[in-house]
Order: structure tokens, then sequence, then C-alpha cells
């Protein structure tokens, strides 16, 4: 029961303008409602076919298409008044002029991952519109260069497919969920199975083009190092819309190693995890041994670049409690390793390119880092909270390697040197009204990692966003940064405030916004 539920969760968990497009660039937002307005003002740049009012037909359908967490279809849910599918730069470009004319602000979706669902939803009473990234999804491979052109709305199996089919001596580093939108992965960091080998995505972004907050469509050298800084680990739709990235593709061997160990509290899987958090982080960054901890039973589960014959010897000489002998070894080609991973034996190459997720369901979701190893006893009292009414999964991530060697302030991504694992609380549930106990376990269990997590600020990672850590407060039609710090500076550390001037630079007025986006700092 509990091996199909850990696969249940690994399958659940898993943003060039046109010589036609005439575009002027707008000045300040006028005041109050301009929906009417803002329609009008969309019609004359971009095909009616693409703009989707509550009225239109497909509009719930499309609104709909790329949610994960059901507890957002609810009939409250504050929903955008358009929703515009853009296919080229230049409609973008024009949703964001018009909404800048016609007060209409805009959120941009990816994929639709994005815990909060801010990039489809608002918290509260709000005149917005989507930008739906789907159509979007273009991957554009230079083999002998090793980089590829992937836009915003591509999901990562498309990504990792595209490579693979054309050169297969190379992959891409980002994460484990296949469908999971480019845009918004690659804008909070985004990392996965070779973090540790090749860090994270956004680590080996290399270009970008940019909608800015004027309309205007900008690439790395005409949007300055500074906002091509923000972009790369900020958060999302914080700064302007990206249409598209330029990444470093990396090699991978012809041949890698998954292997997938289960142990129990009567295999003595205590200890294993109390050895496992300072093992995992220092073992040869061609490693990663991340844990599924869920009931009264653990999941390890590894990715090696490289051969059985390499790796059990490596784990007899490094980590030998855990058992691991030639019988769990799984070789295959890393495109294969890909499918593998979430969806086990089943999956195939093909299932890279199925843009829905098989599961979606009612979920609460958390993160911590951790700098310093957890006690045993501690451990022991963590099983015991897993196994309460409500209880989720525990899923542990090792840094060391790569990921831990880059500067803290490279990217906004903070989470570098000295930090030993990150841990994503994750608690889903099937059936509108079950969610009170779920909530309550996660935030309780929240509460008692408190003493054992990072400090001054407790860490949290972007892309496992959390409205529990705070929200903005709009003042004068701008979020304030003090409002910000509260939430931003556990996403940031003090990153946060060089993305606040950015913030102030590129976007005064504070037109991209939502609940959890940086705030500008002037001064």
């Amino acid at each position: 029961m509990a091996t199909s539920r850990a696969s249940a969760l690994a399958l659940l968990l898993c943003a060039c303008l046109s010589a036609s497009c005439h575009v002027a660039i707008s000045g300040p937002p006028i005041p109050g409602p301009g929906k009417d307005d803002f329609l009008s003002c969309m019609t004359r740049s971009v095909p009616p076919r693409l703009l989707l009012a509550k009225s239109s037909p497909a509009y719930g359908a499309t609104w709909s298409s790329t949610i994960r967490n059901l507890k957002f279809l609810s009939d409250k849910t504050v929903r955008p008044l358009y929703i515009i599918t853009p296919t080229d730069a230049c409609h973008i470009q024009s949703a964001v002029v018009c909404g800048r004319r016609h007060g209409v602000r805009l959120r941009v979706r990816s994929g639709g991952h994005d815990y909060e669902g801010l990039s489809y939803r608002s918290d509260k009473p709000e005149q917005f519109a989507v930008v739906d990234l789907s159509r979007m999804r273009q991957v554009r491979i230079d083999g002998k260069q090793a980089t590829a052109w992937v836009d915003s709305g591509a999901q990562l199996g498309e990504i990792y497919y595209a490579v693979n089919k054309a050169t297969p001596k190379l992959g891409f580093p980002a994460g484990v969920c296949a469908t999971i939108g480019v845009g918004g992965h690659f804008s909070g960091g985004g990392f996965g199975m070779m973090l540790r080998k090749y860090g994270t995505a956004a680590d080996n972004v290399i270009d970008a083009k940019v909608v800015d907050a004027n309309g205007k469509l900008l690439d790395r050298k005409a949007m300055g190092e500074d906002l091509f800084w923000a972009i790369r680990g900020g958060g999302g739709s914080s700064f302007g819309i990206v249409v598209s990235w330029q990444v470093k593709l990396v090699p991978v061997p012809p041949t890698v190693t998954v292997f997938q160990i289960h142990k129990g509290l009567k295999d003595g899987v205590v200890d294993l995890i109390a050895k496992w958090q300072q093992v995992a982080p220092s073992l040869p960054e061609d490693l990663m041994i991340r844990i599924m901890a869920m009931g009264q039973e653990a999941l390890f589960e590894a990715l090696f670049l490289g051969t059985c014959k390499d790796l059990v010897p490596l784990m007899n000489a490094r980590f030998p409690e855990l058992g691991m002998n030639p019988s769990h070894c799984n070789e295959m080609s890393w495109i294969q390793s890909v499918p593998y991973i979430p969806l086990g034996k089943t999956g195939t190459v093909r299932d890279l390119l199925n843009r829905t997720s098989n599961i979606r369901a009612f979920g609460k979701y958390k993160s911590d880092y951790v700098r310093d190893p957890i006690p045993k006893g501690v451990w022991e009292t963590i099983f015991t909270w897993l196994v309460k009414p409500g209880a989720g999964v525990m899923i542990m991530d090792p840094y060391g390697g790569r990921i831990s060697s880059v500067p803290e302030d490279a990217t906004p991504f903070p989470h570098r040197q000295g930090m030993l694992f990150n841990i994503q609380y994750v608690n889903y549930w099937f059936g509108e009204g079950a969610g009170a106990l779920p909530n309550q376990w996660s935030r309780d269990m929240y509460a008692f990692m408190e003493p054992y997590v990072t400090k001054n600020p407790r860490q949290a990672y972007v892309n496992y966003r959390d409205l529990d850590l705070g929200v903005n407060q709009v003042v004068g039609d701008v979020s304030t940064y003090e409002s910000g710090r509260v939430w931003g500076e556990k996403y940031f550390k003090g990153n946060f405030q060089r993305l606040a001037k950015i913030k102030a630079k590129v976007d005064p007025q504070d037109y991209f916004r939502n609940e959890q986006t940086i705030p500008p700092l002037f001064k």
C-alpha cells in the first residue's frame, strides 16, 4: 500500500517580434475598470480565436486544463476575466500594452504545477487576465553548440524528449515531473535528479527573451545583467513575461543506473536516514540518492551517471548500511531513466510527451532546508508524525556537488554552500471536504520541525510556493517592501533586497503583481 501511494505521489508531484505585429508601448495604467476596452484593444493585434472571455465555450476547459490542485477548481476561486493563448511574442506584448492602458493586470501560466495557483487565480477579488503559454512550446536544439532555445510553455518532458532525439549524448538538468512548465520551473531555479552534477536549471540558462512592463521584447543584451540575473531564480511573473530561454545542454553517459530500495522501521530505516543525511551530500556528484518517507517506510531512490559495475563498490564503500547490491540495479539510457523515476518500469520515453498529469488531487505543500544533521531520536519522532491522521509525505533531496558550489548570490536561488538537504512536505487528498486533517497535519508538522531546520531566516524553496509564509500588502497600488520581506527572505535570503531594487527599475508601478511577487524597493 505504501509503495503504491508513494508511486502515486511521485506522479502527482510531478513562463520574436513579428513584422505584422504593431504594438504601441503604453504609459502608466489608467485606474478603474476597463475590461471591455481591454478586449477591444487586444482584438486589434491578436486573433480573436486566441482570446477567451468567460462567456466563451472553451473558457472553462482552457482555464482548468493544467490545474493540478483541485481545491482551486472551486466555484469560490477568483478567475480571470480573459484567457489569452498567444502563439507569438507580439501577442504577449499586446496583452501587456492593453493591460497597462486599461487597468487589467496579467498573470502568467506555463504548466500549472503552481502549488498556490497564483498563475491562474487570485486570492481576493481582482480584475485580471491570464496569459496561458501552452501554445508556445517549441524546443529548438543546436547539437553542435550543445544549446537549446525553449519556449516557456513547453513542459520538461518535451525538453528531455527533444534533446535526446537530436543528440542522445546530451541531456538537461531539471525536475522529475515531465508535466512541469518551463516558465515557472526555470524562473524559480528548478532542480531534479542531476542537481548534484549540474546544479539548477537556472544555473544553465545563458540567454532569454522577455516582454517587460512596457511591452518591449528584450534579449539578454537588451535587458541587461541585472534583469537577466533576476529572472533566473527570482520567481515567476515579478519582472515581466519570459517568452523563451536559451540553455546549455549537458553531457550524459550512454548508461545510467537507477535503484529504488524500500526500507521500513523493522529494517532500521531510522538509522539509515540518520546516516543518509551525512553521506548523501558528500557522495561523488555523479550519484544522487533522494528519500520519500511515508507512513512507516522510506524509499531510497537513486540516479547514478554510470554503470552498475561502478555503482556497487561505491555504495559498499560509502553507504554499506543500505545493503545495495547488483540485484537492485536498473541500467538504461539517461532518457529512459527520466520516465522510470516517477512512473516505474511501466514508464516509456513517449510518456514524456503526455502533457496531462495522471493524477490531480487536493493538496498542501511546504518546504524546509537542513544545514545540520537531525538527531536520530528526532527521526524516531518524525516517523510517529508520518502515521498521524491526515499525514503526508516528506521528500528529501540531498545537496552538495554542483548545486552547493555555486556562490549564493550568483543567482537569486540562495540555498547553496553547507546545505545538507531540502525537505518538501506533501499532503494530498481526494474529496473537497477532506482537507481539514491534512492541512492541520502540514502546519503542525512544520511547527514541530522548526528547531531542526535553517534559522534567521527559516529557508524555503520558491517553486514550492507557500502562502502560509506571508503575502504582499498593497499601499497606494504598490506592494510594500516590508510585507514582501516577510516571505521573500525565506525564499531568497539576502538576494531579496537586490531583487526588490531590480523590480523598482524595471516595473516601478508594480504592474506584474500577485500575492507573492517581488515588491519594488525605491532606495
